[in-house]
């Protein structure tokens, strides 16, 4: 209804006769709904099996779970040369770009992402970081 009211409003000038207004505003909310048909998707097909709860999978840990992770990472980060340390956090928990990394830093963008190639390389051998069976 939104927006069928909102072509009404786009095109108040272009109409006429505004006693027709009513006629107007259902034909716009006839067609909008038209449109919606027809550009819906199908989301759900036909499966022979249902699908099992994402946590009976190993799907997204709990909270404690979470947090457990965030401080292993973070102590695996802080253990990281000042640089890397510094490109990684940047990169990653202030979400800057390589290039805005690169600014801050006072280097060129590929000292940005060979350091932070090398970093991350580290984290992944970090024991305290490998997945629990």
């Amino acid at each position: 209804m939104q927006t069928a009211l909102t072509k009404t409003y786009v095109a108040w000038e272009r109409i006429e006769d505004h006693r027709a207004l009513d006629g107007y505003v259902r034909r716009a909310l006839v067609n909008t709904r038209t449109s919606q048909w027809r550009k819906r998707r199908i989301d759900e097909f036909a499966c022979e099996e249902l699908p099992e709860p994402a946590r009976a999978q190993g799907g997204a840990p709990d909270v404690a779970e979470r947090q457990v992770l965030h401080d292993a990472m973070w102590r695996a980060v802080t253990r990281l040369p000042d640089r890397q340390r510094a490109m990684v956090v940047l990169r990653y928990y202030e979400d800057l770009s390589e290039a805005q990394t690169a600014e801050v830093m006072g280097v060129s963008v590929g000292t940005v992402k060979s350091a932070v190639s090398r970093a991350l390389a580290k984290l992944r051998e970090d024991p305290e970081l490998a997945p629990v069976p």
